[in-house]
């Protein structure tokens, strides 16, 4: 009876900690891949990180860390037991691997792109909006790291051309914009503004004040989907729930500056090719 008391409570452990992403219902559909938008939700760290920490660049326990990434490598049948990330440094710069980079020296940059069967690829945000695309035709995937800097500097269009470069058609990718902050929540300030509009006074339309003294709010899922929109994708799909707002499903750089807290956990959105 002892022995199954322990085994029952061993797997009551094992179920809790496994990860509940978020999921995009046009790349769910297509055979072959198998991605998440994941949440806090899962996981086995504690406190401030407490959920499916997966930013070996927090202050977590790195052992709680690795786990977690374990965790996700595992519901998405990845060939490792960890997910491929990058150094992320708000640029650009898009990433085209064919096998798994040492965790010591992963390159700067905020788009990964790879075709290879079972290697699991992935951003890590707090705020910052990701982006997972699949050619199903072609059996290429990515994934991307989209703040405000990265997204104004072309990052979502470096990971397409990269994807085209493994011999993907943009007329067949399909992309998925995943949770991030909300524009009622990213208060900006006149700098900021002003380097949207030096690009574009278009851009004008992604900022909007409260009141008319008010700081501007900028609509970054929004700016996204507008540059995606520019691609000629095949679809984008907005599976974009507030990361600021929902604190039980999400870490927040922002809400966490906010609370003058010492440090903050991140989420990890993934894809893998099966």
């Amino acid at each position: 009876m002892r022995r199954f008391r322990r085994s029952t409570a061993i797997a009551k452990t094992m179920l809790h900690s496994m990860p509940r992403p978020v999921t995009s219902s046009t790349l769910a559909e297509i055979s072959g891949i198998r991605h998440g938008f994941f949440t806090r939700e899962g996981g086995i760290s504690k406190g401030l990180y407490s959920g499916l920490n997966c930013g070996l660049g927090s202050r977590d326990d790195s052992a709680h860390v690795l786990q977690n990434r374990s965790l996700v490598a595992a519901y998405l049948h990845a060939r490792e037991l960890d997910v491929q990330t990058l150094y992320q440094v708000h640029s650009s710069v898009a990433l085209i691997i064919d096998q798994p980079v040492a965790r010591d020296a992963l390159p700067k940059a905020d788009a990964v792109v790879t075709r290879t069967p079972g290697l699991a690829i992935g951003v890590l945000t707090a705020d910052c909006t990701p982006v997972l695309f699949s050619d199903p035709g072609a059996g290429v995937v990515a994934a991307a790291h989209a703040g405000w800097r990265g997204a104004l500097s072309g990052v979502l269009e470096a990971a397409v051309a990269s994807m085209e470069q493994l011999g993907a058609n943009r007329a067949r990718i399909r992309a998925a914009v995943g949770p991030s902050i909300s524009q009622a929540a990213y208060e900006v300030g006149p700098e900021f503004e002003l380097e949207f509009m030096m690009q574009a006074q278009d851009n004008a339309r992604f900022f909007a004040r409260p009141s008319q003294d008010a700081p501007a709010r900028f609509d970054l899922t929004g700016y996204v989907k507008h540059r995606l929109t520019g691609l000629g994708l095949a679809s984008i799909e907005m599976v974009n729930p507030c990361t600021y707002a929902n604190e039980s499903l999400f870490f927040s750089y922002r809400r966490s500056q906010h609370r003058s807290e010492p440090d903050y956990g991140r989420q990890i959105s993934a894809i893998v090719v099966t």
